[in-house]
């Protein structure tokens, strides 16, 4: 059930599209919790904790965006910014079965399968097209709750396309992980890292992000090409 207090949230951020949250809400609470996607005791939280803190994050991305949700697990935050606007296409990137089969059935209970795909990977998968599905890429790639900001952005910069971003949500440890990891970000090519609150004002508290937008495409590196010797066999440096 939606909290009287979180109603008009809810509103603001789904719009005409509050039954279709408050669907997901109810698969989260019962078969989200019996396969073991959302603990016991997130149930009873899963507008503010969950869905509310998610949908906050549609805010910051463009109208008409394409979007891959690296890690989706239950569907945070892919699933909920496809029910919150419509406008995007979703792809859910997730390597676990159980996971993918849940997302699956999710996105077909929910009416969402045109606008909604899953894919059942790791991020340098889908990346690759290694998997005979891809490769993919996007104008946004989010991630919630994944990694720390170095390796996350190894992961999900890759399937940004040139001049889109990665929205990570972070926590309390958001400056610090873009004061560690910046460097490393960089030689990814990706910009400077920002951070950015959203839903200020509406939720509380709002969803802390990380954005970085890829400004270079920056490849895997080359080996090293063999160098002759003296005896005209080839070895390596």
């Amino acid at each position: 059930m939606l909290p009287p207090e979180l109603a008009g949230a809810a509103r603001t951020l789904f719009g005409d599209r509050i039954e279709l949250a408050a669907a997901y809400a109810e698969l989260l609470a019962t078969d989200g919790v019996l396969r073991g996607l959302i603990g016991p005791r997130e149930a009873p939280r899963i507008w503010d904790r969950h869905l509310l803190n998610c949908a906050a994050v549609a805010e910051r991305i463009p109208e008409g965006a394409t979007v891959l949700d690296v890690g989706s697990g239950a569907g945070l935050p892919g699933l909920v910014l496809a029910i919150a606007r419509p406008d995007l296409t979703v792809t859910l990137i997730e390597p676990l079965a159980r996971r993918t089969s849940f997302l699956i059935e999710a996105v077909q209970h929910l009416g969402l399968a045109k606008m909604v795909r899953v894919f059942r990977g790791r991020a340098d998968e889908a990346a690759s097209g290694s998997t005979g599905v891809g490769p993919l890429s996007g104008d946004v790639v989010t991630a919630r709750a994944v990694a720390p900001l170095d390796r996350l952005s190894t992961w999900c910069l890759p399937l940004a396309v040139r001049g889109g971003r990665l929205i990570a949500l972070k926590g309390a440890s958001a400056a610090d992980e873009v004061a560690e990891h910046a460097q490393t970000v960089a030689g990814l090519g990706g910009g400077a890292p920002e951070v950015y609150r959203c839903g200020e004002g509406l939720i509380d508290p709002p969803t802390t992000v990380v954005e970085i937008v890829r400004e270079r495409m920056v490849g895997p590196a080359r080996p090293k090409a063999a160098k002759r010797s003296r005896g005209g066999q080839s070895r390596r440096r």
